[in-house]
């Protein structure tokens, strides 16, 4: 430290001052010190750095609150950052502030012990087909498992796990900071609270192996893309007798060639013919769910139009009902006429007057009258 005067004094605060006065206190007086601004001059140079160790200690709250209840001893021996004096670094900030504040800090007691295994993460595709009725499927993992030697103990069967002598069987070890008491695992037995005296030849001793599996899995229908499936501890075993994590399947639907999916609700684009448009009609459309599904078409309707089928969409997922299938219409202009097609359809358009196709008679009339504006 470059100076043992009171923080607050050297910003020019008051104990209770907050984080936004704090800043301005700082960015004030370190424009009013900066060697650059002062020449040079070593009486500067010393208020500046004197400032600037007052705010690195008051902005960051954990450092206040220990420098409002001991003052700068709590940064003598170690303390918060820099180099520790013969004690290693802070095994969890929480054990640093369960000793000052008193309690736990963030919730209840923490157990040592064994860590729980890690949880684990599968990727499956299915098809939109599976979404839609749900399905019962096999994944195939490699994952560690409890040794099947040792049972997961990592002793050599026959022999015994011991209490760790350097902790007492707790896990933790405790050291005396300067005015902290800081806990961190043990050294000896990494929290475990136990030695093994003999270790399984199988496993080395951490009590798990690798192996291959195959778990099934049950799909749920109405599933969407991203859904997370969890299948509890079926993740990697945990060392030394440890609870398993957990494994969670992430499941992906696969591109279908007829629908897209938007929630509950499938759409299909369903191609027409344009007499069909025209005089209106009805067409099959078949569902996901097996079934073949009659729309009506009414006459006259246009490309783009959407049908709603109520209820044939895609089943709520831990619920009740479905959603809707959406059919959007897109008109379909004839590309091979026969002569006879041809000739009627020449007769046809003699007969047209105009008013069979409104949208395009409104739009070049639009036309029309914007051209005689210019002219004007």
């Amino acid at each position: 430290m470059t100076s043992q005067t009171d923080y607050y004094e050297t910003l020019g605060l008051s104990r209770d001052a907050d984080a936004a006065s704090i800043k301005a206190a700082y960015r004030r007086l370190a424009m009013e010190f900066h060697p650059d601004k002062n020449g040079g001059c070593t009486d500067s140079e010393g208020k500046f750095k004197s400032v600037s160790e007052a705010y690195e200690c008051l902005k960051d709250p954990q450092k206040r609150a220990a420098y409002d209840r001991f003052g700068h001893a709590a940064f003598q021996n170690g303390g918060f950052g820099g180099a520790q004096q013969g004690g290693g670094d802070f095994g969890d900030i929480s054990d640093l502030f369960d000793t000052i504040f008193g309690g736990s800090f963030g919730g209840g007691q923490r157990q040592r012990g064994p860590a729980r295994g890690a949880d684990l993460r599968y990727d499956l595709e299915i098809s939109l087909e599976d979404a839609f009725h749900g399905k019962t499927t096999e994944v195939t993992i490699d994952v560690a498992v409890a040794c099947d030697s040792c049972e997961g103990s990592g002793a050599t069967p026959g022999t015994g796990v011991s209490t760790c002598r350097t902790c007492n069987g707790q896990g933790k070890v405790r050291t005396q900071q300067g005015f902290f008491a800081v806990e961190r695992p043990c050294p000896s037995c990494h929290g475990a609270g136990r030695k093994v005296d003999d270790p399984c030849r199988k496993c080395g001793g951490e009590g798990r192996i690798d192996k291959r599996q195959t778990l099934t899995v049950e799909i749920p229908a109405g599933v969407d893309e991203g859904t997370r499936i969890r299948l509890s501890g079926r993740g990697e075993a945990g060392a030394n007798g440890a609870p398993a994590g957990d494994l969670y399947i992430f499941l992906h639907i696969a591109q279908h060639t007829v629908f897209q999916r938007e929630g509950t609700a499938l759409f299909a684009r369903v191609p027409i013919s344009f007499t069909t448009a025209a005089l209106g009609g009805e067409i099959d459309v078949p569902g996901l769910d097996g079934k073949t599904h009659p729309i009506r078409i009414p006459a006259g309707i246009q490309s783009g139009k959407q049908l709603r089928q109520r209820g044939a969409g895609m089943p709520v997922l831990n619920g009740r009902g479905h959603g809707d299938m959406v059919v959007q219409i897109e008109v379909e202009t004839p590309t091979k006429l026969s002569a006879k097609q041809k000739e009627l359809l020449a007769a046809f358009r003699e007969t047209e007057t105009g008013d069979e196709c409104p949208e395009s008679q409104g739009f070049f009339t639009r036309i029309r009258d914007m051209l005689g504006e210019r002219a004007n």
